[in-house]
């Protein structure tokens, strides 16, 4: 199964994985899934952390790769998808992760209920 997190599952793998229920936990760590961490997700991270809503001690994109996670850039394709999307959602970042998992198939990992109005698996 290829997995695309939403940038809170990241953030809950690293600092309380306890809010991870046991079938999001299994399907993070199986080896037979490819799971992904977005560029957008990353840009949301440095742009928060920025302005000071978020507060972050560590390089995002390092600590992707040092845990083995694929990241996804984000691409032409995924913008025309992003263009066709309905407005269940409003939040420009989760519309462009929405898109990619559109776009790319991928089985979209959040707790955000508006992800259930669009075409895409939600795990």
């Amino acid at each position: 199964m290829k997995i695309l997190m939403d940038t809170h599952i990241f953030l809950w793998m690293l600092s309380c994985p306890e809010k991870l229920d046991k079938k999001r936990r299994y399907e993070l760590e199986f080896p037979g899934n490819e799971v992904f961490l977005s560029a957008i997700s990353i840009a949301e991270l440095v742009i928060k952390s920025s302005i000071g809503k978020l507060s972050i001690d560590f390089d995002p994109l390092a600590l992707a790769r040092e845990m083995q996670i694929d990241i996804l850039d984000f691409s032409g394709i995924h913008a025309v998808t992003l263009a066709q999307l309905p407005l269940h959602h409003k939040d420009p970042f989760d519309r462009m992760l929405i898109a990619q998992a559109v776009s790319d198939r991928l089985n979209l990992m959040s707790d955000d209920s508006k992800f259930l109005h669009y075409d895409c698996p939600i795990i």
